[in-house]
């Protein structure tokens, strides 16, 4: 929700009086430094300000968080000053707990924060002066705008301490036809949505949906509360689902899904219908429900295209071509991962590049095809030396190294079977060379009758990967005579 613009502060005396002594100093200041400020101040006030009340005298002699307290005890306000007494001993106490092992421990206490004691002061007050007249609905304004100051990195648990409260008190509303109570369930679903309390998010988020379907109420930026409502259950729907598919639950995960996209469909938004229907169809392909899942990406494709979203349609293209894997029909895969590779290329998705390109090497290896398979590889690894992303560049590389490799020693396979005079000759020049060998395009001599032919053993002991997918092979060719028959390639990797 959008931050409420500040209000002016309106001050009692003794802090008004009080302010004159700001900026307040971070630092400790000595007992007796404090004693003798404080007779100097007696005396000045003496000399210079015969007639002031104590109560003036105090506002100089005392803290500003002190001065707080006493105008709101001294105004009547008195569970004001029992909330905010509360959250600075709530404070003192969590940074006392983390010690310097935590940021809380460097940040400065609510006392030492006057412009935060001045919000305190001035929204605490009014709540409660309305609350005495029952006027519900601006004491969660007031409560609100508490809850919006405070919203940031640092003070997060103070935001909660305020939409906790509202939510109490937006049940007490029956003016404006259960607005207010449907953002107090917004606010209770995010506050447990970001503590990991997934199950409680969704019961809020829940009723917020519950509470917003058929209405037309907007938020402070002109967005509708319903359509708000269906992204963040369906959002807390996806992470429920990914624990469940983590734990092999895929019926309660594929249920819960199916939850989901029945709400992004009445929320008519095509875009968030097709996100449900991508999640719903990556679950059943985790619970081996192929034709379902080709089913339900087949969905999600069509409104990618009506809606011209490239980006989502190269995901359903993606998913769909894991279920074909899946199911073994190599060819249809190929077809659609190939289509990723070009929308990923012309949309410059450099990781989706990447990754359509991984999965086609990896089909390409497996059917033998090693040549295909090391340039979708080297392409692969190519984009991620422009990435400069080290982890993933390495894990290229080991994929291009391997096809590289397969491929290589298909041609020596090929040159040993042969057992022929340029065969050696070919083999022999690679090994002095240490470069790539070339690819067998003649029709090898087949040895005469009664001719001696030319066994050669191969040993390959290891592969060391080097720069752009060339290798050294460390290999011993052996020849020997007055054999017929070859003796069996030995390879150790």
């Amino acid at each position: 929700m959008a931050t409420l613009p500040p209000l002016p502060m309106t001050r009692p005396k003794l802090t008004a009086l009080a302010r004159q002594k700001l900026p307040c100093s971070p630092r400790t200041i000595p007992r007796s430094q404090l004693i003798k400020e404080k007779d100097d101040i007696d005396h000045y006030l003496e000399v210079n300000f015969k007639g002031l009340s104590k109560e003036e005298v105090a506002a100089y002699r005392n803290s500003y968080k002190k001065n707080i307290c006493v105008d709101m005890l001294r105004d009547g306000y008195h569970k004001s000053f029992t909330e905010l007494f509360a959250l600075m001993e709530k404070w003192d106490a969590q940074r006392e707990a983390a010690r310097l092992s935590s940021l809380l421990w460097v940040q400065r206490p609510l006392e030492e924060q006057p412009d935060k004691l001045d919000h305190f002061y001035h929204y605490l007050t009014r709540a409660e002066a309305a609350e005495r007249k029952e006027y519900f609905e601006e004491v969660y304004n007031n409560l609100y705008a508490l809850a919006c100051y405070f919203n940031n990195s640092e003070d997060k648990w103070v935001r909660n301490h305020f939409y906790e409260r509202c939510f109490k008190i937006a049940q007490l509303i029956k003016v404006d036809g259960g607005k207010k109570e449907a953002e107090a369930h917004a606010h209770m679903g995010l506050l447990f949505e970001e503590e990991g309390q997934l199950l409680e998010a969704a019961e809020h988020y829940e009723a917020f949906h519950q509470l917003t379907q058929g209405r037309i109420w907007t938020d402070e930026t002109g967005r509708f509360l319903n359509l708000l409502a269906c992204e963040s259950l369906l959002r807390t729907y996806r992470l429920l689902s990914d624990k469940m598919l983590e734990n092999k639950e895929y019926k309660q995960a594929i249920r819960i899904l199916i939850k989901a996209s029945e709400i992004a469909k009445a929320g008519n938004d095509k875009k968030m219908e097709g996100e449900a229907s991508y999640y719903l169809g990556l679950a059943h392909l985790a619970a081996g429900e192929y034709e379902t899942a080709l089913a339900v990406l087949n969905t999600y494709g069509k409104i990618s295209a009506d809606l011209d979203d490239d980006l989502s349609l190269g995901r359903a293209y993606e998913a769909t071509a894991k279920v074909l894997q899946s199911q073994g029909q190599m060819t249809e895969a190929i077809q659609y991962l190939k289509k990723v590779v070009n929308i990923a290329r012309n949309n410059f998705q450099s990781l989706d590049f990447v990754r359509a390109s991984t999965m086609l090497g990896d089909i390409f290896n497996e059917k033998g095809s090693y040549h295909k398979a090391s340039e979708y590889f080297q392409q692969a690894f190519d984009t991620t030396a422009e990435l400069t992303n080290v982890p993933l560049m390495d894990e290229t590389k080991v994929h291009y190294g391997i096809a590289k490799a397969h491929q290589m020693m298909l041609t020596v396979n090929t040159y040993i079977e042969s057992a022929d005079l340029t065969s050696l000759d070919y083999l022999l020049s690679w090994k002095e060379s240490r470069s790539d060998i070339a690819p067998l395009d003649y029709a090898p001599l087949q040895p005469k009758p009664g001719c001696l032919g030319l066994p050669v053993r191969l040993e390959i002991f290891r592969e060391i990967p080097r720069a752009r997918g060339n290798f050294f092979f460390t290999a011993t060719l052996e020849t020997t005579s007055r054999r017929q028959e070859n003796r069996q390639t030995i390879i150790k990797n």
